[in-house]
């Protein structure tokens, strides 16, 4: 039985499909990655997974109940982090799980039980007892992932869920799902727009680009896929960038050039081998070379692959598809 499966999912607002016909299996136990631009589909997606959105047409499925039909039985079955901060500030840390331990019916000494496990687990065992509006924001996003998992969910669903925190809050806040979804037997749906975090964390991951996936497989799997096994960047002065990117791409071994921030970014099946000749060629046309690297494929020129943009240039927004981000505003007063 899948985690999570979708069969041709669609959403439409009147004449336009936020989804279009989306099918996914995710496996149990897997930690499976979603990325795509904004306005790509992630956060209606999302939305219909978690019960707050009902699709257009198609069907999906959370470990076999739909969750149109099984809402409720569906919702006992996942724990969710959405992207923006919503814990409480007036309340302290083991008020609001207390809270969400209530809202699914744990016992007494279960739900006590249970909280102080995981704020331990968390490090936030010695602040249970402070108001939230006194934590970092890396200590709220942790009490978040705990209060997600509070009612003990087979399925954990995190939306951008290390937007904002530091590089050490980030790793710190990795660690920890790797260490829920070992103990826990997990499984992670993660929408992210920090391809490292997808690299470093996910078995496999989806590309959402218009509604549509245009590419799922494993990391490697993905990086398979495309032409290109190296990328070499030229950062170049002395002239007309354009005229330097129609000659590179007649270099044999390039596949690929364009122009990113006043750089060349170039694919290549031989990236050793390319550099030189494309110095000595950009020299003869009397361009300064003032900076050349050569790096491995990454996600990211997977990604930029696929959709044709860098994820980078698309800005998360700090706002939760618990409120309705992902619907027009037409549709979503």
């Amino acid at each position: 039985m899948a985690a999570i499966e979708t069969i041709e999912l669609t959403k439409k607002y009147g004449e336009l499909a936020a989804l279009g016909g989306v099918s996914l299996s995710i496996p149990e136990g897997d930690f499976f990655g979603l990325l795509g631009p904004n306005g790509a589909g992630k956060t209606t997606l999302i939305r219909i997974l978690t019960t707050l959105l009902r699709p257009t047409n198609g069907k999906a499925g959370i470990l076999g109940l739909d969750v149109v039909k099984d809402r409720a039985k569906v919702r006992n079955l996942i724990g969710v982090v959405p992207q923006a901060m919503t814990s409480d500030l007036d309340l302290t840390g083991i008020e609001t799980m207390d809270i969400y331990a209530r809202f699914y019916g744990m016992p007494k000494k279960e739900r006590q039980e249970r909280i102080y496990e995981l704020l331990e687990m968390v490090g936030l065992r010695e602040r249970a007892k402070d108001l939230v509006a006194t934590y970092s924001g890396g200590m709220r996003r942790r009490l978040e992932i705990a209060r997600g998992l509070v009612h003990k969910p087979s399925i954990l669903i995190l939306d951008e869920p290390t937007i904002g925190l530091d590089p050490q809050s980030r790793h710190v806040v990795w660690e920890l799902l790797e260490k829920f979804r070992k103990m826990d037997k997990l499984t992670i749906l993660l929408t992210t727009h920090y391809m490292e975090e997808a690299e470093t964390l996910c078995d496999h991951v989806a590309i959402i680009d218009h509604g549509k996936i245009v590419a799922l497989d494993s990391v490697e799997g993905l990086k398979k896929q495309v032409p290109e096994k190296d990328i070499v960047e030229l950062t170049i002065s002395g002239v007309d960038l354009e005229k330097a990117i129609e000659w590179v791409k007649t270099v044999p071994t390039v596949k690929s050039c364009v122009n990113r921030d006043d750089a060349l970014i170039i694919g290549s099946d031989n990236g050793a081998q390319a550099i030189p000749v494309l110095i000595e060629g950009l020299n003869k046309m009397g361009a300064n070379i003032n900076k050349a690297l050569l790096k491995q494929l990454s996600l990211e020129d997977v990604f930029i692959h696929f959709t044709g943009r860098p994820i980078r240039e698309e800005e998360a927004k700090k706002v939760s598809f618990l409120l309705g981000a992902g619907v027009p505003s037409k549709w979503g007063k």
